[in-house]
């Protein structure tokens, strides 16, 4: 199944404007925890490419500003496949990185390397080895 990425981006908004009332409500964690924002996806390149659209997004993500963490993974199950995992300050802060020439010039030189997407989640960090809490 392929989504388009406005459409990922507005199902995660919804998903996102309703989750920190409700998880807050039944785990009395703290406002600052359930401010951050993560998102966890699965990327499948065009077949041999693999690499070449790492080495893309790699490069596209640097200095942006309330990226918490962009970790790029390889599946050792599927040779075209990577995952990205990401944590924000904001889902503001994701939404303006949307925006930034490097991003834009990364989507632009990656977008013919990708053949197509899987499935993505949302999360909600709370914190961990490697994340400073808040």
């Amino acid at each position: 199944m392929e989504i388009s990425r406005r459409e990922f981006l507005t199902a995660t908004a919804a998903l996102v404007a309703i989750g920190p009332t409700a998880w807050r409500a039944n785990h009395n964690a703290p406002h600052d925890a359930l401010t951050m924002y993560g998102l966890i996806g699965k990327m499948t390149a065009v077949p041999g490419q693999r690499d070449a659209l790492v080495a893309i997004l790699i490069d596209g993500v640097a200095n942006m500003p309330g990226c918490l963490s962009y970790i790029i993974a390889t599946d050792p199950a599927d040779a075209d496949a990577i995952w990205i995992t990401e944590v924000w300050d904001s889902q503001a802060s994701h939404q303006a990185s949307l925006g930034l020439p490097s991003v834009k010039n990364a989507i632009a030189k990656g977008r013919p390397l990708i053949a197509g997407f899987g499935s993505r989640t949302v999360t909600m960090p709370i914190g961990g080895q490697g994340l400073l809490n808040r």
